[in-house]
């Protein structure tokens, strides 16, 4: 009985890490979609160029991929996940400094 007892609870732990593992791809792919979002209002308000708009869909695309390289073996480790949340936060601070530049395209006529 208690062997069974062990195995339960082993099984559990497992679960658990698993349902963490998931919630925090869920947590980096919902930020990764909100960034996506603010890019998309800088392009449409004219706030970012076409150069910082590429520069920064770049480095989404790295990040998106980095997630994927992490969730390869199932779950996203400790240290992964403080990888991908460092690398969100510069590319949270390169979206603010680029939208909040002197540089605008210029509005169409």
């Amino acid at each position: 009985m208690r062997k069974h007892t062990l195995m339960v609870a082993g099984m559990l732990g497992l679960g658990m890490m698993l349902v963490s593992s998931t919630a925090e791809a869920g947590q980096v792919a919902r930020r990764e979609a909100r960034q996506n979002a603010r890019i998309r209002q800088g392009v449409a308000s004219g706030e970012l160029t076409p150069g910082e708009t590429k520069l920064l869909r770049k480095e989404q695309r790295t990040i998106e991929h980095g997630r994927k390289r992490a969730l390869a073996d199932g779950h996203i480790g400790p240290w992964e996940h403080k990888a991908l949340e460092g690398a969100q936060n510069r590319a949270s601070d390169d979206t603010y400094r680029l939208k909040h530049n002197q540089r605008q395209v210029p509005p169409a006529q």
